[in-house]
């Protein structure tokens, strides 16, 4: 039975059947706790947000009126639930430091990227991502990781396409300056070499 769409689902919900809400739970609750702990980065921090999404769109699912899928919709609640947990606490607060980073470096960034293995690859941008301020590292996981469309970034985010873009190129810069300094010079050179060779 769970193979029905998300509208399906809404609709038995507006009709009173509250257990079906527990479907679509099940179906996004860890898309929810990826962003929560994309933006938050502390495990149960992200925990309470996610649940509060779920509490907050259950209250306000008669407002889905499905112009964007439901999935987009749920993001911008997390999103936004995110946003009022990190203006409320200081210590989700980061600067980074942009240094000037040519195009030649940053497709540097991805020649060394390709030589690393996938598990090691995954821990160093995991890494670097963490440094990232809270709005852009968000962008960035959300177009590069979770393959959002900039459109459907911009409903998530009520941001305009065009500061998307702004934000994903600082991201990309910031990334580089972040990989460059907190990963051991050592490796750094030896896959830069690797590339190069």
């Amino acid at each position: 039975m769970e193979h029905q769409n998300d509208l399906f689902y809404i609709e038995k919900v507006l009709a009173g059947d509250a257990q079906s809400f527990g479907i679509l739970v099940q179906r996004y609750q860890n898309m929810v706790f990826a962003l929560s702990l994309k933006m938050l980065k502390h495990r149960e921090e992200a925990e309470e947000v996610a649940q509060d999404t779920f509490v907050k769109a259950y209250k306000s699912i008669a407002k889905f009126k499905g112009d964007s899928k439901f999935s987009t919709w749920m993001y911008r609640i997390a999103y936004n639930t995110c946003l009022d947990r990190i203006k409320g606490n200081v210590k989700f607060n980061n600067n980074v430091e942009i240094n000037d980073v040519t195009s030649n470096e940053l497709e540097a960034v991805e020649h060394i990227f390709e030589g690393i293995e996938r598990k090691e690859r995954s821990e160093i941008i995991q890494g670097c991502m963490n440094q990232l301020p809270d709005e852009e590292r968000v962008i960035v996981h959300l177009f590069y990781f979770e393959e959002q469309s900039l459109k459907e970034i911009e409903e998530i985010t009520q941001l305009t396409a065009s500061n998307i873009k702004v934000k994903l190129h600082r991201a990309r810069k910031k990334l580089f300056s972040i990989f460059k300094n907190s990963v051991e010079h050592e490796i750094y050179s030896h896959y830069e070499q690797r590339a190069k060779g």
